[in-house]
Order: C-alpha cells, then structure tokens, then sequence
C-alpha cells in the first residue's frame, strides 16, 4: 500500500495552479471537468501518480468559499535547500508564513507558506 494523494478544495482554480505550478514547481498532471457534478480535478505534481503521491485540487463550480478548518494541519514538500527555496518563492510572491529556520524543539530547518486557499505547506529537507 501507498498514498496516492491528498485531495484539497480549492476556491479559484487558476490561482491554485499558480501557487502550485509556477510557485512550487508542481506539474499538472491530468484535468477533468465533471459537467454533471459541476466540479473540476486537477492532479498536481512532482512525478506520476504511478509511482508519487499527488495532490488532487477539487474545484467546485459553485463553491467559492471553503472553512479550512483546524483539522487539517499541512502538506510537506521536501526541498534541497529550505532558506533558497523561500527566497525564490518571496520573488514570485508566495505568501511565506513562518521563515526558514530550524525547528523549535530540535529537528532540521523548515519554513512554512499558505496557498491562496490558506492551506499551509512546510518546506523541508526531510523528505527531499
């Protein structure tokens, strides 16, 4: 068994794929509009989902607002270099949260920055 991906609503399409794609780098990898759902999928990604965990953004035609609640708590992309990953990310704009830096208790250095949904993504070296 694997994680295939992590489904997340998305209140503007175009502005997701912006952060996702042009920010952090992501491809999309398939788009479907579902007419009779009056939705759109749209698999974002660092590699196939044949053999990578994707992010599938869920685009509700009629749905422009979302609670993103507090039990969702973020996405971790590693990074071969956290502190260059967010000047470059600062440069395009992306909405950077907490600095590059090391963690609080101990650990390796991480940043955070939000999407334009407000869902939080960690930048780590960790997993890269």
């Amino acid at each position: 068994m694997r994680i295939v991906h992590t489904m997340i609503r998305v209140k503007h399409l175009d502005e997701s794929l912006k952060f996702y794609c042009d920010g952090l780098g992501m491809e999309v990898l398939k788009k479907k509009d579902y007419e009779s759902g009056r939705f759109t999928n749209t698999f974002v990604g660092y590699g196939s989902e044949d053999d990578t965990a994707v992010i599938e953004l869920t685009y509700n035609w009629d749905t422009h607002e979302y609670d993103v609640g507090d039990g969702f708590g973020h996405i971790a992309i590693g990074v071969p270099d956290v502190y260059a990953t967010c000047d470059d990310l600062r440069k395009k704009g992306v909405k950077i949260t907490r600095d590059a830096g090391p963690m609080k208790h101990g650990g390796g250095v991480i940043a955070f920055v939000e999407d334009p949904n407000g869902y939080k993504i960690e930048l780590t070296t960790r997993a890269e």
